[in-house]
């Protein structure tokens, strides 16, 4: 059974022919201004998906970099902060020896414990530094200090020597940045474990020599303390210089991750020039084609003039 074409079937195929060579077209059009493979998720679901997925991980890895660099500035500080330490108990140390010298008199003494003193304060000042307004050796603590003031001696109570300063801060409560989906690294200091706390503390150790000194007994006494509150520091600095090598290899691999990513990225949604324009002129011969195999096919006729 044969089928009868008439004029109006003919008009309409060629006019749903020419409207879907017309629509792809635009599409061309549209990828070669934008550069975009998926405008919308219905071009391509899986590579929409794709697509999602790499975005989320970049942004993830994004978040990775700011913390790696928060943490640098942490362990930075801390660094530092110990450094000067380092250096105030080197200075410590050399008076403590000084001060063992036979021929030393009392005012020679007294002149060391007056500079000990000083050198105390600057070591409790640099245990209590801060970095963006929290405690470098505090742990987790909100507290204002990671050491309390010293509480001088009340001369008035017998028997009272004073209060060293004591830790404030929460014993093993870390400051941790998570630098990795599966990684993540201390960026504070344990301030108990590098300067003790109490009658067990550096500051203590150092007082102590002061009161060797004024009373004129021997100050080396307290060199075996001192020395052992001197490596702990160190220790202390020596701990945060290996998480300081840690931060840097991964930001070193935060960065390929993110170029690969990126480089990822652009290949599911980005679309090449050189490609796109090629696929264009295609179209638009496709598209002048169909315009002029339509044009001779269906001719007017004088019924079309008389409408």
């Amino acid at each position: 059974m044969l089928n009868r074409v008439t004029n109006l079937t003919m008009s309409t195929t060629a006019q749903r022919t020419l409207q879907a060579q017309q629509s792809k077209l635009a599409q061309l059009q549209e990828k070669a201004t934008t550069l975009d493979k998926i405008s919308r998720p219905s071009d391509d679901p899986a590579a929409t998906a794709q697509a999602l997925d790499t975005r989320a991980r970049l942004a993830a890895n994004a978040q990775y970099g700011r913390n790696i660099d928060d943490g640098a500035g942490w362990l930075n500080a801390a660094d530092s902060a110990l450094s000067q330490a380092t250096n105030v108990m080197n200075r410590i140390l050399d008076l403590t020896v000084q001060a063992g010298n036979g021929a030393l008199n009392q005012a020679g003494k007294d002149a060391i414990a007056v500079e000990l003193e000083g050198l105390n304060k600057d070591l409790l000042s640099t245990a209590n530094s801060k970095h963006l307004g929290r405690n470098i050796f505090a742990g987790s603590s909100d507290a204002a200090t990671a050491f309390s003031p010293a509480i001088p001696a009340d001369p008035t109570v017998p028997g009272d020597t004073g209060t060293p300063p004591v830790f404030n801060g929460v014993a093993g409560g870390s400051v941790e940045r998570r630098i990795s989906a599966d990684r993540t690294v201390q960026v504070d200091a344990d301030g108990a474990a590098i300067f003790g706390s109490g009658s067990g503390s550096v500051f203590d150790a150092v007082t102590k020599t002061i009161e060797s000194l004024r009373k004129g007994e021997d100050a080396t006494v307290n060199l075996t303390n001192l020395q052992a509150s001197f490596k702990n520091i160190v220790s202390g600095r020596a701990e945060i210089g290996t998480r300081q090598v840690q931060l840097e290899r991964a930001g070193n691999v935060n960065t390929e991750l993110e170029a690969t990513l990126d480089a990822q990225k652009m290949g599911i949604e980005k679309a090449d020039l050189g490609s796109v324009i090629m696929d264009l002129k295609l179209q638009e011969t496709n598209y002048q084609v169909a315009l002029a195999a339509t044009a001779r096919v269906l001719q007017p006729t004088l019924m079309d003039f008389l409408r």
